[in-house]
């Protein structure tokens, strides 16, 4: 006997992006909860994917991409991740350009997804290189015409991806969003979300966050281990960075997002990547004092099942002088003081072990 229910079946990876579900962290007696845009479930585990597509897309409609060229970028990885995506779906090759700094496991899903990188700079321990990635990939492109280079600093189509985000945000809450809360990097999801709520009517108040050492905000430059946040000291902080969008800038530095990050997966089950971690830990010291009834969203740009080499690792962390087992308690403190994490219906949560 026929139906005539319409599957609920897609073609295309790219088709999943998108509608990706809101989490809520926690919630204070005075009815301020904390609200994680859960990103890691689009395809790539990141929320990256939806401005990669939309860069693609972008530079096919406009010619800049022929059919026999190819797509180079400078990355970290979750940009080049969705670029790969979006390179097997419209058949063109991908050139990464990385360094040695970015978490094993982006490089390793890059190249299964077919790309080819081309690393610049030393070893892991000399920092992100930022500023011969970008240098390696525009001579690249400079030199070869058949060579699209995105440019996701710079390029409209990283702010015109998360319109889709916006939209779902306001579409799955109850009234506006009060307070978006998120890790900068390129300022294309902050930024570009900020934009769209505000073009629907929000009144979202924006706060941005980078690593400490990070120059976006004007702080003074230094070394961090936070990746995909933050522009290093020497790297031009490119025009999707919009400051009149943004209502506030902070600076954490690694050793408090990262213990955010290993406190929640303690707390919850769930595992942040470490921009992610920072965010959460300034929305969790805010959260408390913010008027009543308020609802503050953080975006979750990837998962911590990313960064198990980094992060997630003792020994990684006790050889850079990043493993603080009280600030991870002083995390939990956090979550305990916003009422949180919220127990399941007819149950309760345990009380975490010893971080110890």
């Amino acid at each position: 006997m026929g139906s005539s229910r319409p599957e609920n079946v897609v073609s295309r990876v790219s088709d999943l992006i998108g509608r990706t579900p809101l989490f809520e962290l926690c919630a204070t007696e005075s009815g301020n909860r904390l609200l994680l845009k859960l990103e890691q479930f689009n395809p790539t585990g990141s929320a990256k994917v939806r401005m990669a597509e939309q860069m693609i897309a972008n530079a096919e409609l406009d010619g800049q991409l022929p059919p026999d060229g190819y797509i180079i970028e400078p990355t970290s990885g979750n940009t080049g991740l969705g670029l790969a995506l979006a390179a097997i779906e419209r058949g063109y090759p991908f050139k990464a350009v990385v360094d040695h700094h970015a978490s094993k496991d982006k490089l390793r899903a890059m190249e299964a997804l077919g790309a080819e990188l081309i690393y610049v700079g030393g070893s892991a321990d000399s920092g992100p290189r930022s500023v011969e990635r970008r240098r390696v990939a525009a001579e690249i492109a400079a030199n070869d015409d058949k060579a699209f280079r995105p440019d996701q600093h710079n390029n409209p189509g990283n702010w015109e991806g998360y319109r889709g985000l916006a939209q779902e945000l306001l579409a799955d809450v109850f009234g506006d969003v009060d307070y978006l809360i998120s890790s900068i990097g390129t300022g294309g999801s902050l930024c570009g979300t900020a934009h769209e709520l505000r073009r629907l009517g929000s009144r979202a108040v924006t706060v941005g966050v980078e690593p400490l050492g990070s120059i976006i905000f004007g702080g003074p430059p230094g070394r961090y281990w936070q990746t995909g946040g933050g522009s290093p000291e020497g790297f031009p902080v490119g025009s999707n960075v919009d400051h009149s969008l943004i209502d506030e800038g902070v600076a954490i530095g690694d050793v408090e997002a990262f213990a955010t990050c290993r406190a929640v997966a303690r707390a919850t089950g769930l595992m942040l990547g470490g921009s992610a971690g920072g965010a959460v830990n300034v929305a969790l010291q805010r959260l408390p004092e913010l008027p009543a009834g308020s609802t503050v969203v953080t975006m979750v740009c990837d998962s911590g099942e990313k960064y198990l080499d980094t992060v997630y690792d003792d020994d990684w962390m006790r050889e850079r002088d990043l493993l603080d087992p009280v600030a991870e308690k002083d995390v939990q403190r956090l979550l305990d003081r916003c009422g949180g994490p919220v127990p399941a219906q007819g149950g309760h949560v345990a009380k975490t072990g010893s971080f110890g």
